[in-house]
């Protein structure tokens, strides 16, 4: 039985997303029905951790896209910039479980000690404990998926190469999900965001990892990770959704941008 000393509790509930799990299921169909013909299963996808109604729309572009492999994906490998935390390498949790109003993800321990045995990877519960770009997924993935267990990884100091290496041990079969989380410009106008952010986009469209500098994408270390790893794979990116907060439910004069892809 999992006892509360072991399970993250929900930081940005209420914040970010609602708190009341009825209306936080209903937000989150909402926003996945609203999306047409989402076209076939990603191996990883990149999708935006802003409030919802910022960004909602837009990840749920690439979560719609699970819908068919739903009963297959038992394993979600989820990775995200920290935002409060300085470190080097990638944290782990060691946590047995992350909690939601909808609920509680349990961790995939021996994912979790896989990644534990590579030099870059060490447990700081610190770099966990406050982070939403980890936790404004895990609602998302739990409407969706049938049961899973999860790998999270909050990205500190790590080159692409150091990141890429520990996707690819997680890498799994079809059982297995890479979810990366990061927004993209910050705090343009949102003529200059929409320049910015196409040009972003075109980077990661061409796997071009080196291209991307912090100012473009708040996780650009972890999505330089996956893209390193998908040039040695032969992946491809797909562009699902290119918007910003001025697209969706904020002010234009200062925006945040918002990208989902999918890789295949």
């Amino acid at each position: 039985m999992l006892t509360l000393a072991k399970i993250r509790p929900p930081a940005v509930a209420g914040l970010f997303y609602p708190l009341d799990p009825h209306e936080l299921r209903r937000e989150l169909q909402a926003y996945l029905a609203a999306v047409r013909d989402p076209g076939s299963p990603p191996k990883a996808m990149i999708v935006p951790h802003a409030g919802y109604i910022y960004s909602g729309p837009i990840a749920a572009t690439a979560y719609a896209r699970l819908r068919p492999a739903a009963a297959q994906i038992r394993r979600v490998v989820l990775l995200g910039p920290s935002h409060r935390v300085g470190f080097q390498g990638l944290a782990a949790s060691a946590m047995e479980a992350f909690a939601t109003p909808l609920g509680t993800v349990p961790l995939d321990r021996e994912g979790v000690e896989l990644a534990l045995g590579l030099p870059e990877v060490v447990t700081l519960e610190a770099a966990h404990a406050h982070e939403h770009s980890l936790e404004v997924q895990l609602p998302f993935l739990q409407v969706l998926l049938d049961d899973f267990r999860l790998v999270p990884l909050v990205v500190g100091d790590a080159g692409a190469a150091t990141v890429g290496r520990v996707l690819e041990a997680l890498w799994g079969g079809p059982e297995t999900l890479i979810v990366i989380s990061s927004d993209l410009s910050h705090y343009e106008d949102y003529a200059s965001a929409c320049r910015h952010d196409s040009a972003t986009s075109a980077a990661i469209a061409a796997l071009r990892y080196e291209d991307l500098d912090y100012h473009d994408a708040c996780g650009r270390n972890p999505i330089a990770g996956l893209l390193w790893l998908a040039r040695r794979r032969g992946l491809a990116v797909e562009l699902l959704d290119l918007r910003n907060s001025g697209d969706t439910a904020g002010p234009r004069d200062r925006v945040v941008g918002y990208g989902a892809y999918a890789l295949h």
